[in-house]
């Protein structure tokens, strides 16, 4: 019976996950709000799907957030954490330490002692690891400003997990709730030595853990990989993950820290990739079944006996943080817009304030009532955080663009230049560094302020504004222009410019970038066969070099990239025409997959073939009669 109750609860839970989570992402919501959703739809106040068990799972769920310390720890080098040292112990310690003083007087004012009020201050200073991570992560923000910062701050306050679980039973004895705590009950062996006993202990483990990484765990896993079982390997990475955490938690420190020492110690070590392969699926399961049992825990009967009071707490713990981290943001000088979204991303409680409150309330620090006020507020502020990102990605961060494009476009000098390029980013870059070395002379257009700042350094003179706007392309010069380079980003804006320079400057020679075949097809349909598609050039040149370290001549080599070509831009031709005639989708699926297949089939005649119209410029004989006609000219000036 016990067995298939364990299978039943499973299967909702997972069949929970599978529905809401693709869901959520198909409608932009992201896969951690997708889970709390579902936590909530199965949870005790919708459908009644789970209940009591929700507390067990989340324990061991909790171990979900482990792991992933331990993975970011594996993306960190010692000499990198050593570099973010004023930026975790700066900022991180800031953060908390104001968060928790704003918020102990606040509590205050609800009537709660002193004591209460700091420990209440220290548990709301503390934000979501597990959501802020993963939902950085998942947005490719972990890289920006905003997610090293919000990155710092988390790991600081995983650090301060382990000084609060200390001040808290000193908090206890301050507070008189007329009930009596076993204290020794919830104690660990450890806790019960001298201080002076347990610190030793603490940094022997630690020590313990470090040793083994930096000197024995590349010569057991080297054991393991021999065995070419790999189960085994992965069976190892998790038992090492595991009896981390147990050793972490035996000596009262946070499992969490552990193995993010662990996963920076093993960084360098050449078995980092096997194991970040190993550990993920099991990290994405177990943070996916701690988001689910957050969602499953949200007592909403008692947000319906209390819905103002409890939203206006929600309302002031989001509205304190932010202020704090949009202040300490400014200070710490993170650019326009990045100090936003690390606001919005750490305004929330933490997955630790479930332990803090439950060990608070356990050593008598506040009652039943008070406890599950902050319970609900804790896991309410991280049921809105993917709605305060998706505020942020939708509102906030356009409007911060929107304002730098507001920018008063530069004063063009060079209104009598032949040749025009609008947008200078990667790809415009390589070829104004290309014209330049030519000495031919451009209006180049950008409407990236920071971009602009640097190309200038590196003396590229490049007028600030957006091409696609008609005066500043009039004050450019296009009306006496003969080319137009677009070399934009986004395939809306070239379209748009496109169109534009058609209707309105059809003198123009119009070059542009293509972003993909389908883009380069609606060029086609604006008339414009003057195009490159962005990474063609540079894959085909790749190809050539990969070949040759395959044992083709330089001449074979070459040889196949322009023959290639050659028959590719014959077949994007006729492509081009199923394109504009076919209506049938598969139909036209079908007709390029036969063109793929004949254009296999030319290649591959054509390599016993000896001459070939592409191989002019391997043409020795032509090559020197033409250096012959050139030398005979320049005699006879």
């Amino acid at each position: 019976m016990h067995a298939q109750a364990f299978f039943l609860q499973a299967l909702v839970y997972l069949l929970a996950a599978v529905i809401s989570v693709p869901l959520a992402k198909r409608l932009g919501l992201g896969s951690v709000l997708g889970y709390l959703l579902a936590g909530i739809i199965i949870g005790p106040f919708v459908l009644g799907l789970v209940g009591e068990e929700g507390t067990d799972i989340m324990h061991f769920a909790e171990f979900g957030v482990v792991m992933m310390l331990f993975l970011v720890g594996l993306e960190l080098k010692p000499s990198l954490l050593w570099q973010m040292r004023k930026s975790i112990f700066g900022l991180g310690g800031m953060q908390v330490i104001i968060s928790a003083i704003l918020i102990a007087a606040i509590s205050m004012a609800f009537n709660m002692n002193l004591y209460q009020a700091i420990a209440i201050g220290l548990i709301l200073a503390l934000s979501s690891t597990a959501i802020v991570l993963q939902s950085l992560s998942e947005k490719g923000l972990m890289k920006t400003d905003a997610g090293q910062g919000s990155f710092s701050v988390l790991l600081f306050q995983d650090i301060a997990v382990i000084p609060i679980l200390a001040i808290l039973p000193l908090l206890a004895g301050q507070v008189d709730l007329g009930t009596h705590v076993a204290h020794e009950e919830h104690a660990s062996g450890v806790s019960q030595l001298p201080g002076w006993q347990q610190l030793l202990i603490i940094i022997a483990v630690v020590g313990g853990i470090v040793l083994t990484g930096k000197f024995l765990v590349r010569y057991i896993f080297r054991f393991i990989a021999g065995t070419g079982l790999r189960e085994i390997f992965t069976a190892a990475a998790l038992l090492m993950v595991v009896a981390i955490a147990i050793a972490m938690d035996s000596v009262g420190l946070s499992p969490a820290l552990g193995t993010f020492v662990a996963g920076v110690v093993l960084a360098d070590n050449e078995y980092r990739h096997e194991l970040e392969s190993d550990i993920e699926p099991f990290k994405g399961l177990l943070l996916g079944l701690f988001f689910i049992a957050v969602g499953a825990s949200i007592n909403f009967s008692l947000f319906a006996g209390n819905p103002g009071l409890i939203a206006g707490l929600l309302g002031l713990l989001i509205v304190v943080k932010f202020v704090v981290l949009y202040i300490l943001g400014r200070v710490y000088k993170l650019k326009a817009g990045q100090e936003m979204l690390f606001s919005f991303s750490l305004a929330q409680g933490g997955e630790f304030a479930f332990v803090l409150i439950s060990f608070s309330s356990q050593n008598a620090i506040f009652g039943d009532d008070v406890s599950g006020l902050l319970l609900i507020v804790v896991a309410l502020s991280m049921l809105f955080t993917p709605f305060l990102l998706i505020l942020n990605e939708r509102i906030v961060q356009p409007w911060f663009v929107k304002s730098e494009n507001q920018q008063e476009a530069d004063q063009i000098d060079e209104t009598e230049s032949q040749l025009i390029i609008a947008g200078f980013g990667r790809f415009g870059v390589v070829l104004g560094r290309f014209l330049k070395a030519n000495r031919i002379q451009a209006t180049i257009l950008d409407n990236n302020p920071d971009n602009i700042q640097v190309l200038r350094k590196f003396g590229h003179k490049v007028f600030y504004g957006d091409a696609t706007r008609p005066d500043l392309l009039e004050a450019a010069g296009a009306e006496n222009a003969r080319v137009l380079v677009i070399a934009l980003d986004g395939q809306e804006k070239i379209s748009e410019l496109v169109k534009y320079v058609k209707h309105k400057y059809p003198h123009l020679k119009v070059f542009t970038r293509a972003v993909n075949v389908r883009h380069s097809f609606e060029l086609q349909d604006m008339g414009i066969h003057d195009f490159r598609r962005e990474t063609y050039d540079a894959s085909l040149a790749l190809g050539v070099k990969a070949i040759s370290a395959l044992g083709y001549s330089k001449f074979q080599a070459n040889r196949a990239a322009r023959s290639f070509r050659y028959h590719d831009e014959m077949v994007m031709s006729e492509i081009y025409q199923i394109y504009k005639e076919e209506k049938n989708r598969k139909r036209y699926i079908a007709k390029v997959r036969k063109f793929s297949e004949q254009l296999e089939s030319m290649l591959a005649a054509e390599q016993d073939i000896t001459i070939h119209e592409s191989d002019s410029a391997w043409d020795v004989d032509s090559l020197r009669k033409e250096i012959r006609e050139i030398y005979a000219e320049s005699l006879k000036e």
